[in-house]
């Protein structure tokens, strides 16, 4: 059994911490910083045995060298990028064995937020930074629209019951987008009360699933006749295919103040 356990970072990063078979160990995914990850290891009796790293911004990989030092962690990351302290450097289809945690991940290439970015798929979950939010999806800092569109087709190849790990607690801003391209998706409004509630306990919003995301998230649903209508309006000529309504969508989200 695959325990996650979250420990929030900054105004709103999760880092996550994977248990496998080992009980006081465990894999750590995107830590930005390493205190807050020092800290709840120590209360919870737990101590860090792997870095997993999607992509090289500052608040994934803040925490990454102090961590490395005080533990001598071996360090997964994407190939085609700068990931501090990187020991283990890995690219799409590579598999993450990590035999002293009972964890073992296959790497998804998932460009498009950044040129490298990375994404761990294994026992049935999905470690996604920011490539895929729920509701949402991540900037195009470095890729391209084609690219994301791309990208976010092979995670939404996976099984439907894949829990999602996103990086980040937008899910509500995203919702609120989702609620403007698709006004009559009732899936969309049913977890917006959801997960108002969660947030009111201070609760995150995530894991998400993939069959979730499929229903709520406008970026996954660019072939649905709503989205593509609004896509259109938006743009304001007709849109030749799903890349394209995607690409209108996230240029709609990056300017959305709703």
């Amino acid at each position: 059994m695959v325990d996650v356990l979250h420990v929030p970072a900054f105004k709103d990063n999760y880092i996550w911490l994977i248990r496998g078979t080992a009980p006081n160990k465990v894999a750590v995914v995107d830590p930005g910083d390493a205190e807050p990850v020092l800290a709840f290891c120590a209360t919870h009796g737990l101590e860090p045995g792997a870095i997993l790293c999607t992509h090289h911004h500052h608040d994934h990989v803040g925490g990454i060298e102090d961590l490395h030092a005080r533990f001598r962690l071996p360090v997964y990351g994407p190939t085609a990028e700068r990931i501090p302290a990187c020991s283990h450097p890995v690219s799409g289809d590579d598999v993450v064995d990590l035999p002293g945690l009972g964890l073992m991940f296959r790497v998804l290439a998932v460009p498009g937020h950044t040129r490298g970015h990375i994404a761990y798929y294994g026992h049935g979950l999905l470690f996604c930074g920011d490539t895929l939010f729920s509701a949402g999806c991540g900037r195009l800092f470095e890729g391209t629209a084609e690219q994301m569109h791309s990208s976010l087709g092979k995670l939404l190849a996976l099984p439907p019951d894949t829990a999602v790990y996103c990086a980040h607690e937008y899910t509500a801003d995203g919702l609120r987008f989702a609620a403007a391209v698709e006004p009559q998706n009732s899936d969309v409004r049913a977890h917006q009360r959801q997960v108002a509630t969660w947030r009111a306990m201070n609760r995150p919003s995530l894991p998400s699933t993939i069959g979730l995301e499929r229903r709520i998230n406008p970026f996954l649903r660019c072939d649905q006749p709503d989205v593509r209508a609004a896509a259109t309006r938006i743009a304001g000529q007709p849109l030749d295919s799903e890349a394209s309504v995607f690409a209108v969508i996230r240029r709609w989200k990056d300017g959305f103040r709703g």
